[in-house]
């Protein structure tokens, strides 16, 4: 049989035995989580001229983001006690009310608030579709399946900016939402027929109220530390939101009712060493997606829609790579995911370079270079962190994918915000401030880059398998 033929055969088992209408509706999750990132860093420059609020302005993604990791960290544990049919579709109303609420603000805080329940439900949405991909696929098929997450992904990347290209350059961002509603609602419908009502065993009816309430306070330190005016103020109460998560995990690891697996704090267990690339990482490339599209429309004149292409580059490359090592073999994975992690920060290092003043296509070259390492890391740490859970972990750890990531992407937001602030941004989008924001805002993502590099380092030095660690 030729590698065309096999490769066939492979994805014609994946959606095998009743599970193409379900692996649609996955789909069709991942497509509302990845479209509305790209489709609201496209939109952001119309709203904020709209509803004002420029200091607020990186609270788009982070506002978002604090209601994405509170969900996203207990979804898997909600899954086990309400099941996963049910625990769906209440995310997918919950997304959809966030929606009406952004379409209707008539000011920046309702547009906010909007955003946060936005959050909450594409959180819990994301992480009960990973809870839903451990537990309704074979690990045989786990590649593959990571691998068409990342084509949706490539799909937002084209419909996603356009969208919003062209209802920011038609005045009507708000359709924007209303669209999402909709789609969110019939996501919701759809996961009440196409679901089992029960994914998982619940192991009780307790809720781990503990390290939930210490993550709230987290995320309530974090919020303060984005919208503070002083950016020594901000990065000290980022550094106290990191130390009650450390705080969180060391409590969690103790419980009898557990949020997150056993050694998700653990650097010594391909979890921890995981989660904690993971976090970085992610962290790492949020200030582009945030401030990329204002910073291009100021600097170099592009329009919304040709912003928005500009960032999309990015999750493009993503999108490329992680075809490119979809087949990857446990041998090679660890290798891919070294090399991607390293593409991660030299992406970084680029973009502290070029954004200020070089022409376009070598700032979407730095993008492509940075989602590129994305892609060929991404999909192979969730792979190999799958395989190190025991059974009575998988629902929490598989949710915690997607968790741990929106905590990066939350930090490396306030991070960002915190910075572009102190460069002037906040005062109102000008050439100078936009240029001084344009290095800064990079330059910080150094030292998030090279601690996720490390941690990715570190976990695939570890044995693989359930329960290993050293």
């Amino acid at each position: 049989m030729t590698e065309h033929m096999r490769g066939l055969s492979a994805w014609a088992d994946l959606l095998a035995a009743g599970r193409t209408p379900r692996f649609a509706l996955i789909c069709l999750g991942v497509w509302l989580n990845a479209a509305d990132a790209l489709v609201t860093a496209t939109i952001m420059p119309s709203v904020g001229a709209d509803l004002g609020g420029y200091a607020f302005f990186s609270w788009s993604v982070a506002g978002f983001l604090l209601g994405a990791i509170l969900a996203g960290a207990s979804a898997g544990r909600f899954s086990e006690i309400l099941g996963l049919r049910p625990a769906t579709v209440v995310a997918g109303l919950i997304l959809a009310a966030g929606c009406v609420v952004s379409a209707a603000a008539s000011s920046m805080s309702l547009f906010l608030l909007g955003r946060f329940v936005q959050g909450f439900g594409s959180g819990w949405m994301s992480g009960l579709a990973m809870v839903a991909i451990a537990f309704l696929f074979p690990e045989r098929h786990l590649g593959r399946v990571f691998a068409a997450v990342a084509a949706v992904w490539g799909l937002a990347t084209i419909f996603g900016p356009l969208l919003g290209g062209l209802m920011a350059h038609a005045g009507s961002w708000r359709t924007v939402f209303w669209l999402f509603a909709g789609q969110a609602v019939l996501f919701s419908v759809a996961a009440r027929f196409l679901l089992p009502g029960e994914a998982t065993a619940a192991r009780s009816a307790s809720v781990p109220w503990r390290q939930l309430a210490l993550l709230c306070i987290a995320i309530a330190v974090l919020g303060a530390a984005d919208i503070s005016r002083r950016a020594d103020v901000a990065l000290a109460l980022v550094g106290l939101c990191l130390a009650l998560l450390v705080w969180m995990l060391r409590v969690d690891r103790q419980a009898r009712h557990r949020l997150l697996p056993r050694t998700a704090g653990n650097l010594g267990a391909v979890p921890g060493a995981g989660y904690a690339a993971m976090f970085f990482l992610t962290a790492t490339s949020v200030g582009f997606l945030i401030y990329a599209p204002p910073l291009l429309q100021q600097l170099h004149g592009l329009t919304p829609l040709a912003a928005g292409y500009a960032v999309a580059a990015h999750a493009m490359g993503w999108t490329v790579a992680a075809f490119v090592v979809s087949g990857a073999t446990p041998r090679t994975a660890d290798r891919w995911i070294r090399f991607g992690a390293l593409c991660i920060v030299l992406g970084a290092v680029l973009l502290t370079v070029v954004m200020r003043q070089s022409p376009v296509p070598f700032i979407v070259a730095a993008a492509v270079v940075m989602g590129l390492g994305f892609g060929f890391s991404s999909a192979l740490m969730n792979r190999r962190v799958l395989a190190a859970l025991p059974d009575d972990d998988r629902a929490t750890g598989s949710s915690a994918l997607i968790a741990v990531r929106q905590a990066g992407e939350a930090v490396g937001a306030a991070i960002a915000g915190a910075v572009a602030n102190l460069a002037g941004f906040g005062a109102g989008l000008t050439l100078a401030s936009a240029q001084s924001t344009a290095f800064w805002v990079f330059v910080a993502a150094l030292p998030l880059g090279t601690l996720g590099a490390l941690a990715a380092w570190r976990m695939t030095q570890l044995p693989s398998g359930p329960g290993s660690q050293i």
